[in-house]
């Protein structure tokens, strides 16, 4: 390691000290959206893997220390605009009660620090290692609903090509040794992170070529998503081989942690064969940077104290959008008629409830008109914060694991209200009797969203604009709309579903209307 006087240090010990006060300002700063990372990592088998990530930075940068001292730090001036844009991107996060988006901005906040107080020059050293934060942000959930369809896909191709029979609706099917879903746990998600994190990581500390990096980190999101495949359709085999002996509870899970196991370390084991030896350091040239002047040590404290007021505004701004502590309760009630024809039918009960979590106010309610039934479901949502917002991951018309009810069907049909034409989202459910599995009755379901009047079945759409209110000085206050009756019919339950809302959708703007802002 070449020699180093005081002289030459000088910089770095004006710049490091900055560095550690902005990066400790920041964790301060945003502590509770650190901390709901943290909750994350713990509960979530999924994200358990970025407990490790902060270690794993820290020791890369460390690999890099004797290049960091032989390049000379720097505060630079270009970095604040992208410092507050992640300040802004978290503020809309919170304004929006999206936890992916506040987490996201706040470690990209953390990686700009270095850059902003010791310079690109110093920061494209450590590249990799700050990029490599990013692994700990639990983000990825939203693509399981796409992974698990694709599996059911594929494993039922697989079946039917092995020559086995095989009835299809939705994420579930059966096969002449009994009945299989497709639920959460079969996504592969959790094996598509843990596969990219270690991907990375690997590829950055065996390749030195870009193209070798970017082909084994292609690998690593290929080969967990075609293994999940193979895992989902070799455990439906064992279980049918084996007249459902095997391959079933604990087994299932082991079985097929067992089986990404010895596909992944294959991989790693395959992708070591063409390892590239680390390039030799050679003499690092002596570190001859100028010390610190007073002009760069103005710049430093300048680019420094200003980040800091940067990460702070989004916090100053938001104290203006919170809402009091003293939230009145509100209480939703139907009336007997929505409109002349249908009238609440109160001789029966809804056969079923959408698992919304800890709305405001809701109502679930049956409608009939002679011999037309329909059920409406009105989830209210009034000042919406991590736990209790209407678009959300958690909420859904039911569950994966739901007993009672599985979805079986999904879709759109255009309705028109009033003046205009929207897209409602549309889903089949069966319900299930018994542990035999035999289905009774099934239902069509229409959903949409009401914003403030607005209404929309686009969960981006209904975010963002609940966000525009809020930044417009207005309410966030809204609704999921859910309509469902007895599908023996379809083109029939569609027209009963039409006539409903038709006929009742007025009354329900106002009902939601005279909620909102009380």
């Amino acid at each position: 390691m070449p020699r180093v006087t005081a002289q030459t240090v000088s910089p770095w010990r004006q710049g490091l000290p900055w560095l550690i006060g902005l990066l400790f300002w920041t964790v301060l700063m945003y502590r509770q959206t650190g901390f709901s990372m943290v909750q994350i990592w713990a509960r979530s088998d999924t994200f358990a893997h970025a407990f490790f990530v902060l270690p794993i930075s820290l020791w890369l940068i460390w690999r890099q220390r004797e290049l960091l001292l032989s390049r000379t730090p720097e505060a630079d001036l270009s970095v604040l605009p992208f410092m507050g844009g992640f300040g802004f991107l978290w503020f809309l996060g919170t304004l929006a009660s999206v936890n992916a988006l506040t987490q996201l901005a706040l470690v990209a906040m953390l990686v700009l620090t270095v850059p902003a107080v010791l310079g690109w020059h110093v920061t494209r050293a450590i590249l990799f290692p700050l990029g490599f934060l990013f692994f700990s942000v639990p983000l990825g959930e939203f693509l399981m609903p796409q992974l698990m369809e694709w599996t059911a896909n594929v494993t039922v191709f697989a079946l039917r090509l092995t020559g086995i029979p095989v009835y299809r609706e939705g994420l579930q099917f059966i096969i002449s040794s009994g009945q299989w879903s497709v639920v959460e746990a079969c996504s592969g998600i959790r094996y598509l992170i843990a596969s990219m994190t270690v991907g990375a990581l690997f590829s950055y500390l065996s390749f030195n070529s870009k193209k070798r990096q970017l082909l084994f980190f292609s690998l690593s999101i290929l080969v967990p998503v075609v293994a999940n495949w193979m895992r989902a359709y070799l455990i439906v085999m064992l279980g049918h081989l084996s007249g459902n002996k095997l391959a079933a509870g604990v087994d299932h899970l082991i079985y097929g942690w067992i089986f990404f196991g010895v596909v992944i370390f294959s991989t790693f084991i395959i992708g070591a064969r063409w390892t590239e030896s680390e390039p030799m350091p050679g003499h690092l040239a002596p570190l001859s940077f100028a010390p610190m002047t007073k002009i760069s040590g103005l710049k430093t404290k300048l680019v420094t104290l200003t980040a800091a007021t940067l990460v702070s505004l989004p916090h100053l701004a938001l104290g203006a959008y919170e809402y009091s502590e003293n939230k009145p309760t509100v209480t939703m009630h139907l009336s007997n008629s929505l409109s002349a024809n249908w009238e609440i039918d109160r001789e029966h009960f809804p056969v079923f409830k959408p698992d919304f979590k800890n709305p405001t106010a809701e109502v679930n309610s049956l409608y009939r008109n002679h011999d037309l039934s329909v059920g409406l479901y009105l989830g209210f949502y009034q000042h919406q914060t991590l736990s209790r917002k209407l678009v959300s991951s958690s909420n859904a018309l039911v569950p994966s694991q739901d007993v009672h009810w599985t979805q079986v069907a999904v879709g759109t049909h255009s309705v028109g209200l009033g003046l205009r034409d929207i897209t409602v989202k549309t889903s089949v459910l069966k319900q299930f009797l018994g542990q035999g599995g035999s289905n009774s009755e099934r239902l069509l379901v229409w959903q949409f969203y009401w914003i403030g009047g607005f209404v929309t079945s686009n969960d981006y759409l209904a975010k963002g604009y609940a966000v525009f209110r809020r930044l417009t000085g207005r309410d966030d206050d809204s609704a999921v709309i859910i309509i469902y009756a007895n599908d023996k019919k379809t083109e029939q339950t569609t027209h009963t579903l039409l006539s409903f809302l038709g006929d009742n959708y007025a009354a329900i703007n106002s009902l939601l209307a005279m909620h909102a802002n009380n």
